[in-house]
């Protein structure tokens, strides 16, 4: 890299940390400053908050660490880029300050919901027998929570943005997101990449107003401009183009090479998922919109594991602390361990099964839903468990997959694994192994920011299109490849016994919540 060459600097806001990101055209990651965050405070059992002031000083500080960590220059950053945690929502007054905390996407509470909506939609949703959806969505609308219990803050919002349209605010001072980051429960259509025409039923369905929301650009398009103020905390020259990339999940696509409907990407982060990029609007469940993609015009058909490998920090949290000291004792990372652990166990985990639906759904599976282990006998230890709960994950998304392609009519002949779980090669060739596909890592584990860098860079003209920027900027670091008998006895396994968890398990789930009230 010459010292003239023009960066991006990426913003990468995620759940567990924030990241200061340098690219150059060719995707190769040349500076790095990571600040590990608290994901949230809880007053109440189930909330999840964190104060909007607390993100931009903690981008602030890892900006500090990127520069303090490099000779590269500043005034080599051609533009600035966001990628942010999805679903995350602020409330503004009408001087741009923060009126309460912001509530995160990991947040449980539930608005009071009175009757089903009124008029033409209500009877709609009752014939289509959505209620129940419908009433899920309404119950999820932070906006609905707010108003209802905070009326004062409500009254007094201005501007209702994500996370992601709120740090483009405090870097540009205006009140822009991007169409890719529209990612919660907003009155957004989906089908259009626009804010809801004034008949959809969302804006009857909670009280936000147009006015509230921010004005919406495309992936790569410029946001605004940097002030002197946000271009002192980043460290690098005023008057910077910001430009709008798309929420974390949707840039991570991007920056895996993800262009095209028959490369299945995975992400094994806090949520679990699998997308693929397609032109077609294509619901992957019924009734359930696919997301704004980070390439202009295009969807993200994604299916959602939501606590994915949340149950992995789970496992690690309850039954390994073993590995954790151990691995400070030789001065190691703890996940070589826990691979260890995974790799001490064959294949279907001695028949132990685990359904990893540790929090509901909405359709697929719905608000009764709960995890469950079955086949568990004297030969089994957190191993086994360990093992399965990696195997869970990887069914629940071969189910994604194998519904993605039945609704697409598209079969998805690769993967690219992404994510935290990915630098795990015993989950890479796990799931080389229960799909039957080959299952490829991307050459940097910073995908995230490389899809948002990937838009700045066309939006900058480093690059003269989407298509050439990926192919400059992403290639394939590991690939993984199936083992075919230990394939044959996961499809047996996914076939004759995943498959059928969840409509036998079903019943019970729903006498659980009415016995119990949980989950609500």
């Amino acid at each position: 890299m010459a010292q003239s060459d023009p960066l991006i600097l990426a913003i990468d806001n995620g759940t567990q940390s924030v990241r200061a990101l340098l690219f150059d055209s060719c995707g190769h990651l040349v500076g790095k400053g990571k600040q590990e965050i608290e994901p949230y405070f809880s007053e109440q059992p189930g909330w999840a908050e964190q104060h909007p002031e607390y993100f931009w000083e903690q981008l602030g500080k890892a900006c500090q660490r990127l520069w303090s960590s490099t000779d590269i220059r500043p005034d080599q950053v051609a533009g600035i880029t966001v990628t942010t945690q999805r679903g995350t929502v602020i409330n503004l007054d009408s001087d741009g300050k923060p009126l309460r905390p912001a509530i995160i996407w990991l947040d449980q509470r539930h608005a009071r919901v009175d009757g089903p909506l009124k008029g033409p939609w209500g009877w709609l949703f009752k014939t289509l027998r959505l209620e129940e959806t419908i009433e899920r969505f309404r119950e999820k609308t932070q906006a609905n929570w707010i108003a209802q219990n905070q009326p004062d803050i409500w009254a007094n919002t201005a501007h209702y943005l994500l996370l992601s349209g709120y740090l483009n605010y405090r870097l540009t001072g205006e009140f822009r997101d991007s169409t890719g980051s529209q990612v919660g429960y907003l009155p957004f259509d989906y089908k259009n990449q626009r804010w809801a025409s004034p008949r959809d039923f969302k804006w009857q369905a909670m009280p936000v107003t147009r006015d509230m929301l921010p004005d919406l650009v495309q992936p790569g398009e410029t946001i605004g401009h940097l002030h002197a103020e946000a271009a002192s905390h980043l460290g690098v020259p005023q008057g910077l183009p910001v430009i709008a990339a798309a929420s974390d999940k949707a840039c991570e696509i991007l920056g895996s090479g993800g262009l095209t409907p028959d490369v299945g990407c995975m992400s094994y982060g806090t949520t679990a998922t699998i997308n693929t990029t397609s032109r077609r609007y294509v619901e992957p469940t019924r009734f359930m919109p696919p997301y704004p993609s980070a390439l202009p015009g295009h969807y993200s058909t994604e299916v959602m594991i939501y606590r994915g490998f949340w149950m992995v920090s789970w496992f690690k949290q309850q039954f390994g602390l073993r590995e954790q000291k151990l691995a400070e004792a030789r001065g190691i990372e703890p996940e070589a361990l826990f691979d260890e652990l995974v790799d001490s166990v064959p294949a279907g985990s001695m028949g132990l099964m685990l359904q990893p639906y540790w929090s509901p759904g909405v359709r697929n599976p719905g608000p009764e839903a709960k995890g469950s282990i079955i086949g568990f006998g004297d030969v089994h230890t957190r191993a086994h468990l360990y093992r399965a709960i990696l195997e869970g994950l990887a069914y629940a998304l071969r189910e994604g997959k194998e519904r993605i392609e039945k609704r697409s009519g598209q079969k998805i002949r690769r993967l690219r694994v992404a994510g935290g779980g990915s630098q795990s090669n015993a989950a890479m060739q796990l799931t080389a192994d229960i799909f039957g596909l080959p299952a490829e890592r991307p050459h940097t584990y910073e995908t995230s920011g490389l899809g948002a860098a990937i838009d700045a860079a066309v939006g900058l003209k480093l690059h003269p299109d989407f298509a050439t920027a990926v192919a400059k900027m992403t290639r394939v670091g590991d690939t993984f490849y199936p083992n075919p008998e230990t394939s044959a006895l996961y499809n047996r396994l996914y076939r004759e016994v995943y498959l059928d968890m969840y409509p036998r398990l079903q019943p019970l789930y729903h006498k659980i919540r009415n016995i119990t009230g949980y989950p609500k």
